[in-house]
């Protein structure tokens, strides 16, 4: 082989390299940062940190009282049941899965995929469509597949059954 080919070659190898290290820097910034649904969230729970319980006592935030209406609550209160009922799961597999599904909308619906072709769309935080919903609610919750806390409730029920906890769930299910 010349030294011209030699050069070329460490040339090309240079380049190549440095294109994966720029890309893979990029994917790691994009990666990073927070998607529209999280910003809105974390602004939706830096405010409702102020709003008072309406239990009387202004010293208390509703947030403090375990029962804020955002979805930090919704999950705290679902983990509250969970653990009552024996249903595994954590903070961190609900809210991940919450988020990939309905970007931690509650009245998140679904009318595209094959489940809304067949007249059931999925439904609320984590996309449950209504026979799940109704095969999986735990006692104790609304009735309602839109309701946050039946939502999750449900979801993680099902999820524990199928895959043995919603934390083990990383894409549709």
């Amino acid at each position: 082989m010349t030294t011209i080919n030699r050069t070329r070659i460490a040339r090309l190898r240079t380049i190549g390299l440095t294109g994966l290290v720029t890309t893979g820097a990029a994917a790691a910034a994009l990666t990073l940062m927070p998607a529209n649904a999280q910003a809105a969230e974390m602004t939706q729970a830096h405010t409702s940190t102020a709003v008072t319980a309406s239990s009387g006592d202004s010293s208390r935030t509703a947030s403090q009282a375990g029962s804020a209406n955002n979805l930090d609550g919704w999950i705290k209160k679902s983990l509250q049941i969970m653990k009552s009922k024996g249903i595994p799961g954590s903070y961190e597999g609900l809210k991940r899965n919450i988020m990939r599904e309905s970007g931690g909308n509650p009245s998140a619906q679904n009318n595209w995929d094959v489940n809304a072709k067949k007249g059931t769309p999925s439904k609320g935080l984590l996309q449950v469509i209504d026979p799940t919903f109704n095969a999986y609610h735990v006692a104790g919750t609304a009735g309602s597949v839109t309701d946050p806390v039946a939502n999750i409730t449900a979801a993680a029920n099902y999820a524990a059954h199928r895959y043995g906890s919603i934390d083990n769930v990383n894409s549709a299910y």
